[in-house]
């Protein structure tokens, strides 16, 4: 690649400095790169000549016009399309319809700050910062704006967030939950439970995807972008088996008034947690329970990394909760080993060497 050529998406940019000193980041508009290479050395031709070059003058496109085409563009490449369009028009909202060119680091700093000061939670607020981010990235891809304007935005930094919070049920708390719900629920939180999947999986789910010969469910699109296989278990086939397997639709699970998929269960799941007299207990946390009792269980982490279909095994290890009973039975097996023994009543440990 020659010095003072890079790309873009498709599209070859020009880097040189201008007859102030200055650095030009300049669209050469062509997906060729000999076309680029041309053009750069008509740039430099004409500084080294003492005049100033006659750059392509860009459109001044709004906020609105890239949130237009982004949207546009999102549509089949993107997971939660709905959310991302919602965190889009809470952009839109904010901002209203400014230039591209205007937007700086500061004024993305404020909106940040404002997102901060309504309560959202830093992960929440790194999510639209991140959604503003890949428009710009776009709008350079695109020709909409320039170099700078990203390279503004992207000095906005990520706020830490706190990912501690990893909370699991024991097989009792499952169970209890499971007799707590809704009989539309009582399915979609077995699945939930018995497979890890996410809550968006499980209620797009539709039948196609269920292979009762060989005994797995399919997600072909998944968080990750990559195909996952998930085992089902005996309870799950017997559970899924007393669904009710309406031709005219081909979701698993769905309002049976409308014939329409669930687009959520927080209500309803919320009330099984208050009658199950279960502590801040969150959907998401059935996904850290399958995770945590199957590591129980002995299932190693590179299997339940598959299972839960993470890329980074630093990712897998945050779910592989152990209660603390479970360290103190493997613990307590060293003393199996050695011939340690305790007598509770008594207070009493002897030892002896194993022959």
């Amino acid at each position: 690649m020659t010095r003072g050529i890079y790309k873009r998406g498709n599209v070859y940019w020009l880097r040189y400095a201008g007859p102030d000193g200055k650095i030009v980041f300049e669209s050469s508009g062509s997906t060729k790169f000999r076309d680029a290479e041309g053009l750069l050395l008509k740039r430099k031709q004409t500084i080294k000549e003492g005049k100033l070059p006659e750059t392509r003058s860009m459109p001044n496109y709004s906020l609105n016009d890239l949130a237009e085409k982004y949207v546009a563009w999102m549509q089949g490449r993107h997971r939660s399309e709905d959310t991302k369009r919602y965190r889009i028009n809470q952009i839109l909202t904010y901002f209203g319809n400014p230039l591209l060119r205007n937007f700086n680091t500061q004024v993305a700093e404020q909106y940040q700050t404002e997102l901060m000061n309504k309560g959202l939670k830093p992960a929440s607020v790194n999510k639209n910062i991140g959604i503003l981010k890949a428009m710009f990235t776009k709008a350079v891809e695109w020709n909409m704006v320039g170099e700078e304007a990203l390279k503004r935005i992207r000095k906005v930094k990520q706020l830490p967030e706190n990912n501690k919070r990893l909370n699991y049920l024991t097989k009792d708390q499952c169970e209890t939950l499971i007799d707590a719900c809704d009989s539309h629920l009582k399915p979609i939180v077995i699945m939930a439970i018995h497979t890890g999947m996410r809550r968006g999986e499980i209620l797009s789910l539709t039948w196609d995807q269920v292979d009762f010969a060989n005994g797995f469910i399919r997600l072909e699109i998944t968080k990750n972008g990559e195909r996952r296989q998930i085992p089902v278990d005996q309870i799950l086939r017997e559970t899924l088996g007393n669904i009710i397997h309406r031709l005219d639709v081909p979701y698993v699970f769905y309002d049976t008034k409308t014939g329409k998929p669930f687009k959520e269960v927080k209500r309803s799941f919320k009330s099984a947690v208050q009658k199950a007299k279960l502590k801040d207990c969150h959907f998401h946390d059935l996904r850290h329970t399958y995770a945590s009792l199957l590591v129980m269980d002995g299932v190693t982490i590179p299997t339940l990394m598959k299972l839960l279909g993470h890329k980074s095994m630093t990712m897998t290890m945050r779910y592989a909760n152990i209660s603390k009973a479970h360290k103190s039975q493997a613990v307590e097996s060293l003393d199996r080993i050695f011939g340690v023994s305790f007598d509770k009543q008594t207070n009493i440990t002897s030892f002896q060497r194993p022959v």
